[in-house]
């Protein structure tokens, strides 16, 4: 019987380090491409920030006009790094848990390359004034159809991992998985539809438009979050998810209120005015799943507090849906129709943005970065130091940009209600808070230099060779099975 039990894990984990080796090149392009993406849209972020409170800055250059920098900061964030970071983590977690190597790397990489040229192409197209103007939206119309054909030339293979896996259980991080791949392209394709194609009325694509922003960060970065917190919370804790039925009312309410999302900055704005107060309903009652999904995991990893505080992986997985119930908090307060009114046209909506895919989704890809990276190199992180310095930097600079930005726009909006106070006074007062937001900035391009290079180094192999994860403190393994001998199928919910 011990024979018997003995021959399975050997095969089990002989089974992990073939979809591991069938998925090395892919996923350590898309990390590392996406991780060159993120210091560069970092550094734009801080020229950004710099020429609101200081419109003189970099004048001297016309393609850095504050409002072509914005959009390139914008996309270079979005589908360069956060859009690779999360092509990265499906195509890993969709192979690990349908148990299926890939078979398909070399197209899955040679599209990678095309989706960063087509990026590349876009972000000169803003820089030079070719761009759209729509937020999120920002590249030229010609540009989209080649992203979405790239999407899915990346993705459909993990749809086709996932039909031809093993009849099982299906885990929530499947449920999350799938939803965000079939998700984005509905999006995609109709907020395409809507503002390039279609010859309707500018205000109703402005609403798309606006609906599009919305649903790109609720229907497919957060999915792919919370897809990454429910495989690494049971797996590092060697314990299963808290409870199967919370997770269920999680990935529903999310499923019901997200599509709902994105069109609340119209409040006022000639449309049907049902959808803008729709749209602000889901925001605040976005605090549901939130609230669910921080339970279900924080209550995964309680009682093992000395884990979090060690594992690379769960402390920014942990970090990031203890954010993602802070998002819900501050989606709530934002969202109510008395603090709309002094939000709707200020900055507090980018510190919402910026709390939500900076702080939520990326430190979630940083989790499952730091998780994946060692088990596809075979080789271990070179610094506990770098990565202790990326996630308090990554942490403090997230945390400044909110604060400053949340409560710089309620001091904008307070000044823009009273019509008795001078409009310079106001925006001198809201000028304080640019500061803050452009030094926070800052501090991010300084942790992420350290993290592009960490993983840089990872992709040459220079890392050494190990028998353990990486810990931030002491030397001990998280699993007396090393980082190939974790066992797949923790309780119910996740494998």
């Amino acid at each position: 019987m011990a024979e018997t039990t003995s021959n399975a894990e050997s095969n089990d984990v002989a089974l992990r380090a073939s979809i591991d080796r069938s998925l090395r090149h892919p996923v350590m392009f898309f990390f590392t491409s996406g991780a060159v993406w993120l210091a560069l849209a970092i550094v734009l972020g801080l020229v950004a920030s710099a020429k609101k409170h200081s419109p003189e800055f970099l004048s001297c250059f016309s393609w850095l006009d504050a409002g072509k920098v914005d959009g390139a900061h914008m996309s270079a964030l979005i589908y360069g790094w956060g859009a690779q970071a999360a092509f990265g983590i499906i195509i890993w977690l969709m192979a690990r848990l349908s148990r299926k190597e890939c078979t398909n790397a070399g197209t899955i990489l040679t599209v990678g390359h095309l989706w960063n040229l087509f990026v590349f192409i876009g972000l000169i197209c803003i820089l030079s004034g070719n761009g759209s103007g729509i937020a999120y939206m920002e590249f030229p119309g010609f540009i989209w159809p080649l992203l979405i054909v790239c999407y899915l030339a990346i993705t459909i293979w993990s749809l086709v991992q996932f039909q031809v896996r093993d009849a099982g259980h299906v885990y929530v991080s499947q449920w999350y998985l799938l939803a965000g791949l079939l998700w984005f392209p509905w999006i995609a394709v109709t907020a395409f539809l809507f503002v390039f194609v279609f010859d309707g009325h500018p205000v109703m694509a402005t609403a798309i438009a606006s609906w599009f922003k919305g649903s790109l960060f609720l229907l497919f970065f957060l999915p792919t979050a919370l897809a990454s917190a429910y495989y690494l919370a049971p797996k590092v804790t060697g314990r299963p998810v808290y409870s199967y039925n919370l997770a269920l009312f999680g990935f529903w309410a999310l499923a019901f209120l997200g599509p709902w999302a994105g069109m609340q900055k119209l409040v006022g704005a000639p449309i049907p005015q049902f959808l803008p107060y729709m749209g602000a309903a889901a925001m605040v009652l976005i605090l549901i799943p939130a609230i669910s999904v921080g339970l279900n995991i924080l209550k995964t990893v309680h009682g093992h507090g000395d884990i979090v505080a060690e594992s690379p992986s769960l402390r920014f997985t942990s970090s990031g849906i203890v954010l993602f119930v802070a998002y819900g908090v501050l989606s709530f307060v934002l969202h109510t129709v008395p603090a709309m009114k002094m939000t709707q046209f200020s900055y507090s909506g980018y510190g919402l943005d910026i709390l939500g895919f900076y702080g939520v989704f990326s430190l979630c890809a940083f989790g499952a970065i730091y998780f994946i990276v060692p088990r596809i190199t075979r080789r271990e992180w070179l610094s506990r130091r770098f990565i202790s310095w990326h996630y308090f930097l990554s942490l403090y600079g997230v945390a400044s940009i909110v604060i400053c930005a949340v409560v710089g726009g309620v001091t904008q909006g307070q000044g823009i209600e009273d019509v008795a106070q001078p409009f310079a006074t106001m925006a001198e007062r809201a000028s304080q808070y640019g500061w803050g937001v452009t030094i926070a900035w800052a501090f991010l391009l300084f942790a992420n230099l350290f993290f592009c290079l960490h993983l840089l180094l990872m992709w040459a192999r220079l890392g050494r060779r190990s028998s353990h994860p990486t810990l931030l403190k002491g030397h001990h393994t998280e699993n007396p099975h090393g980082p190939e001998g974790e066992i797949d199928n923790i309780g119910s919910a996740s494998a």
